[in-house]
């Protein structure tokens, strides 16, 4: 995985390495590096956040209804598991209405399978996003410190 493929992403709790994959969401990918390197995640919290299910983040409103200017996505739905470490984009009932908001996996949710687009999975640090505190909404939530392209 070369580094212009890779996402570092700090958090209020710890560093979290995150392989993007350009061959499975070739548009979903390229949107998370241009919101990253703009700084839109800088700040933003893990507004929902269920034990056993996802870490849900990337609306910098903190209610689970923001996303960026930019227009929503075409689905790029794939045979990608998501399972542990997977991420993945978050939408509403619309295929086509991903934005910026994204989960990450905290244990299998093949239930999402070919509905949801996987665009990555956690490298290094899933251990860092098992302490991320709960809650639909979180109170007082962790949150990006900032999240960047290793290599730009």
């Amino acid at each position: 995985m070369s580094d212009s493929n890779t996402l570092v992403m700090e958090t209020s709790k710890g560093r979290v390495v995150i392989a993007l994959r350009p061959d499975l969401a070739p548009g979903h990918v390229e949107r998370i590096k241009t919101l990253s390197e703009r700084g839109f995640y800088d700040g933003v919290p893990f507004h929902r956040v269920i034990d056993g299910f996802m870490a849900q983040t990337g609306d910098p409103t903190g209610t689970g209804t923001g996303g960026s200017d930019l227009p929503d996505l075409k689905a790029e739905f794939n045979a990608e598991p998501h399972v542990r470490g997977t991420c993945s984009m978050a939408r509403t009932n619309f295929p086509h209405s991903a934005n910026s908001q994204f989960f990450i996996c905290f244990g299998d949710a093949r239930f999402l399978d070919k509905q949801y687009t996987v665009w990555g999975k956690v490298t290094e640090g899933m251990d860092v996003i098992d302490t991320i505190k709960r809650g639909e909404p979180v109170r007082d939530p962790d949150t990006i410190v900032s999240m960047r392209v290793a290599a730009a």
